[in-house]
């Protein structure tokens, strides 16, 4: 058996990933057919199918799978390592990929990389925003945002921003016509501004705390959104109550358009970290945001 270049397999894991030739070849900058003759080139030489291919969907087989599952990390490994020689450079440059929700990609991410980028014009930042819990070395992020709670022990965290709290809030028009609700299970007769979780698609249940005592309490209303803007200028209409992180909604409880209720149910809990595999080699780019994120109480 002729042994594959590195080229062959490159290719093959581009379209394993991908589930697309068309996708994994604009990727590589080659045409459908030269991909296509390469992945056949390397499936004659090793003696195996690497991929089922329909005209709706292309899928690894089961000695692609083990390929994928092997190889691919190897070469994620020797990227890193080849990113990680940026260092040399007089710049720092590179692209850095983070997954983040909504709150902390508006609220941490984009004023650290308002003030970072005009500094470093050779470093691109790529933030995309996911509710769920996004695996990100299968998706080849840099770097992930979560609180605190949500880092799995592998990762290595850092805090970047200080301890958090949820607030429940409506419009004087909400209540001039509703009662304030005293207990979470209140809620349940109320109008309640629904989050959708993008990732899954179900609806978040809001969850509460007093002395040890956890609840989740499943709202409704008329209203569904999957984004945080939208369920804050609801909440201000007076088109319901929402459940909102406490630093979105402070200045208009200030100003009075907004009042809190289920106040002593909702406690402080660790803040946003940013996480990343512990294995990586940090480019000095990847270094600098960290430093320009690292909460400073």
């Amino acid at each position: 058996m002729s042994r594959p270049n590195a080229n062959d397999l490159l290719a093959f894991l581009a379209v394993a990933r991908a589930r697309s030739f068309t996708r994994a070849a604009a990727k590589l900058g080659l045409s459908q057919s030269a991909l296509s003759h390469t992945i056949r080139g390397l499936e004659e030489r090793l003696g195996l199918r690497l991929l089922t291919r329909t005209t709706r969907r292309v899928a690894p087989t089961e000695a692609g799978e083990r390929l994928l599952r092997t190889v691919g990390p190897r070469f994620d490994e020797i990227d890193a390592e080849l990113a990680a020689l940026s260092e040399l450079l007089e710049k720092p440059a590179g692209t850095i990929r983070i997954t983040a929700g909504e709150h902390p990609a508006y609220a941490i991410l984009w004023p650290a990389l308002a003030k970072l980028l005009p500094r470093y014009p050779d470093i691109n930042a790529e933030i995309i925003i996911d509710y769920g819990l996004t695996d990100i070395v299968a998706e080849h992020y840099d770097a992930g945002v979560r609180l605190g709670e949500q880092v799995a022990k592998d990762m290595i965290a850092v805090r970047i921003g200080p301890d958090m709290r949820m607030a429940v809030v409506g419009a004087p028009s909400y209540f001039a016509r509703r009662p304030r609700p005293e207990k979470p299970q209140d809620l349940t007769v109320h109008d309640c501004i629904n989050l959708r979780l993008p990732t899954y698609g179900g609806l978040y249940a809001w969850e509460f705390e007093k002395r040890g005592r956890e609840l989740k309490v499943r709202v409704e209303g008329q209203l569904v959104f999957n984004n945080l803007a939208l369920r804050l200028n609801a909440a201000l209409a007076g088109l319901g109550l929402a459940y909102l992180p406490e630093d979105q909604v402070q200045a208009h409880l200030a100003d009075g358009r907004l009042i809190r209720v289920l106040d002593d149910w909702c406690p402080p809990f660790s803040g946003y970290h940013l996480y990343c595999p512990s294995r990586r080699q940090a480019t000095p780019a990847f270094a600098l945001l960290v430093d320009a994120l690292r909460y400073r109480s």
